[in-house]
Order: C-alpha cells, then sequence, then structure tokens
C-alpha cells in the first residue's frame, strides 16, 4: 500500500495522539474509535508521532506499529503524515521508508533534538535525508523542544528542493511566521501551517494555508469551521468559534509543566469515552483534581453527554 500527495495539502490536520494500553502497548480500538471521530468531523489530513503524538518516547516497534495501524485504518480517506524526527539519519529514512509502505502520503522532520545543530550542519542533515526520503518532507520547527530554529535563510536554501513541501511552526513567534511566509512566496506550491492554535486566525489571514492543532482531536469540527470562516471572511462567525476555541484551551492549561498539553489531550478524549488516557513513559496521566478541571471545562463546552460512557483513567 502507497500513498503519495496528489495536490498541495491545505486545512485542518490533526497532531494524532498514541493511544496507550500500557507500556510500549497501543489501546488499539481506542486508536480505531479517534480516527473515526476526526475524520467524521471532516477533518484534511492527520499527523501521526509528532509532538502530540510523543514520537520520540516511543519505542520503535510501537512506532511502526502504529504507523501500519493508522495507514490501514485510514485507507486513503485523507492524507496521513508521518513524524520521523530522530537524533539518527538511518533510523530517520528506515521510518520514512515503513511510512511509505504504510500508505503515508508525506514525512514530516524537526532539527534532530540533543546535539544543538549549527544551521549550515541542518541544512546538510535535511539534504541529506531529502537524497533517500520516498515520500515528500515537511519541515517541522518546534524549537521548545529541538533547542534548534529553521531560520528564515535555512528555509530558503531548502525551499529550493523540490521534495520538501513546506512547514509546520510551532514556534508561536508570529514575527518568525510572517519570515516563514515570505520564503513560501518565492514557491507557490510550498505550504506553511501553524502548530499553535490559539494564533490559527492570525496565521491564516497572514497566508497560512492550516493549521496542525491538537483541538481538532477534541472538538475537530470546531477547527474546521473556524479554517473555513476564516477564508470566507466571516468575521462574525469566525470570532463565536475563535471565543470557544479559546475556552477548550483550558485543558491544556491545567498544568503548568509543557507535558500539560499531551496530558490535557488524552485525559480530555478519555473523558470522552475515545481512548486511554496513559502517557509514555516518564509521563504519568493527571490525578483526580485535574482530570476534574478537564471534566469541567469539556461540561461547560456541552462536549460530555450526561450518562455516556468514559474511559477510566490509565494507571
Amino acid at each position: 500500500m502507497t500513498g503519495r500527495l496528489t495536490r498541495p495539502l491545505q486545512g485542518i490536520i490533526p497532531p494524532l495522539i498514541t493511544p496507550l494500553a500500557g507500556p510500549d502497548q497501543l489501546d488499539v480500538p481506542g486508536l480505531e474509535r479517534l480516527i473515526e471521530h476526526v475524520i467524521a468531523g471532516g477533518v484534511h489530513g492527520l499527523f501521526v508521532l509528532g509532538t502530540t503524538g510523543e514520537g520520540p518516547n516511543l519505542g520503535y516497534r510501537l512506532r511502526r506499529e502504529l504507523v501500519q495501524r493508522v495507514g490501514r485504518q485510514v485507507g486513503g480517506r485523507l492524507p496521513v503524515l508521518v513524524g520521523i524526527t530522530d537524533t539518527s539519519l538511518v533510523e530517520a529514512l528506515a521510518m520514512a521508508r515503513h511510512a511509505a509502505a504504510s500508505g503515508a502520503c508525506a514525512v514530516v522532520t524537526s532539527a534532530p533534538y540533543y546535539y544543538p545543530s549549527s544551521q549550515s550542519e541542518l541544512c546538510r542533515f535535511v539534504e541529506r535525508l531529502v537524497l533517500e526520503l520516498p515520500l515528500p518532507l515537511f519541515l517541522y520547527n518546534m524549537p521548545a523542544m529541538t533547542k534548534t530554529w529553521f531560520a528564515p535563510d535555512t528555509l530558503r536554501r531548502l525551499a529550493q528542493i523540490e521534495g520538501i513541501a513546506g512547514i509546520k511552526d510551532s514556534s508561536g513567534d508570529l514575527a518568525y511566521f510572517r519570515k516563514v511566509l515570505e520564503v513560501a512566496r518565492e514557491r507557490p506550491d510550498w505550504r506553511v501551517f501553524m502548530g499553535p492554535e490559539h494564533l490559527l486566525v492570525e496565521a491564516l489571514r497572514l497566508g497560512a494555508h492550516g493549521g496542525v492543532n491538537g483541538g481538532a482531536l477534541v472538538e475537530p469540527g470546531l477547527l474546521v469551521g473556524l479554517y473555513e470562516a476564516a477564508l470566507r471572511r466571516d468575521e462574525a462567525r469566525t470570532a463565536a468559534l475563535q471565543s470557544r476555541l479559546l475556552r477548550l484551551g483550558a485543558i491544556f492549561e491545567v498544568d503548568p509543566h509543557p507535558s500539560a498539553v499531551v496530558k490535557g489531550l488524552k485525559c480530555a478524549l478519555s473523558l470522552l469515552g475515545l481512548c486511554s488516557d496513559l502517557p509514555a513513559e516518564p509521563l504519568t496521566p493527571f490525578g483526580g483534581a485535574e482530570r476534574e478541571k478537564v471534566r469541567a471545562t469539556l461540561s461547560d463546552l456541552g462536549l460530555l453527554k450526561p450518562g455516556a460512557a468514559m474511559a477510566s483513567p490509565a494507571r
């Protein structure tokens, strides 16, 4: 089974969490429910093994199983993007080949983490990677996790490579994002996506092509509706949906630690009855007090149906 991007990507591409039933064990029924939930919400693609998917914390066997199962269940209904970020070029290429064999349409890499790269080293790494990739590549700017930015001049050089299809920026820096869009204007088929969802509307107004937004896992129709309203320049509808999105964002702020984004999403999806809330080790799931805060947010938004079955917290 193989997949390819048949047209430039755009829209809402949720960064899929990785539902776990235990250490190094997928919550397979939960994964299946989650995929159908977001597809039913009208999203435009799926991104697996990103930051939200806890890719670097997962064993390689589980990563390969996840990619294969997602590809099989999606079955070509949507483009699937697979994160191949790694400290090892060899392992990144191995995951890319597996992604291609599993039906993915593109792969995604951030800067290699642990040893910070210079910009010249980062360019050489990506250029070396692209030479052997079986699929188009999206870059992923995530300096909070990698300690390295894709500088605008680096992007300008990499944008000349046909096999690189665009970039997702999760820096949260709109001044940087504007510079990324300037680079993209030099190549009309390049696609630029916003990570932090509270900046999605502003990014679309500046010329972004969509968002890779975690909130779309919880309420996919909200992000899809916001994207469509912003494109139509329906200001009243955009403002109403943006207000709701900011309220949903409380699930990411239950705890001040950066892991609260993943733990908040997994807790919310558990409360919705979709999958387990168990994060990959060494992270631990939210306890009772934090879980209650997430429940209150979902309830306030009308997302919890009275009497609906809810997955038990993993322990």
